[in-house]
């Protein structure tokens, strides 16, 4: 299976749109608006032009010729400048074929190489463990287990927190 970032584009709307109703939810944060419209994908691309390589790395991941997710690094704010925070979504059908483990191994690479990072990390809800091995795979540990952090459904959830190196 061939896997690839690409860089997105104002082309990318409509299969970005497509992307963000189809993904499942359960491990993702209320950041991700749903439905996911037209006015979120401009908004959002805008965003992604005017940052890109500046604050942050965002990419769309390919299977085979097929979109199946997205995933970024996006550098913290203030003090903490030097510091990425990845995240990554990829579609249900194609979980479990080690496209989030080589992902995950080319962003950070990319990330650290773009932005100057010295050190990335991930936010993982409690029971999402397929996550988590894909974050071990790529040298992450597991820094912190904390609540309060993240709100899913109106609800503060426990997450924990792993890191790069």
């Amino acid at each position: 299976m061939t896997i690839s970032l690409h860089t997105w584009s104002g082309a990318d709307k409509v299969a970005l749109m497509a992307l963000c109703n189809a993904v499942d939810r359960t491990f993702l944060s209320d950041r991700l608006p749903y439905p996911y419209t037209e006015a979120d994908a401009d908004w959002w691309l805008g965003m992604v032009t005017e940052n890109e390589g500046k604050e942050g790395v965002w990419r769309s991941i390919w299977a085979d010729g097929n979109l199946v997710g997205s995933i970024s690094v996006e550098r913290r704010d203030g003090d903490e400048h030097s510091m990425g925070e990845l995240g990554y979504m990829i579609l249900t059908p194609w979980w479990s074929k080690g496209i989030g483990t080589e992902a995950v191994r080319q962003m950070c690479r990319m990330a650290c190489e773009e932005l100057g990072v010295e050190l990335i990390s991930a936010t993982v809800f409690v029971g999402n463990r397929s996550s988590e091995r894909v974050l071990e795979k790529n040298g992450f540990r597991l820094e912190e287990t904390k609540a309060g952090t993240v709100v899913k459904d109106g609800k503060s959830m426990v997450v924990r927190r792993f890191v790069l190196v």
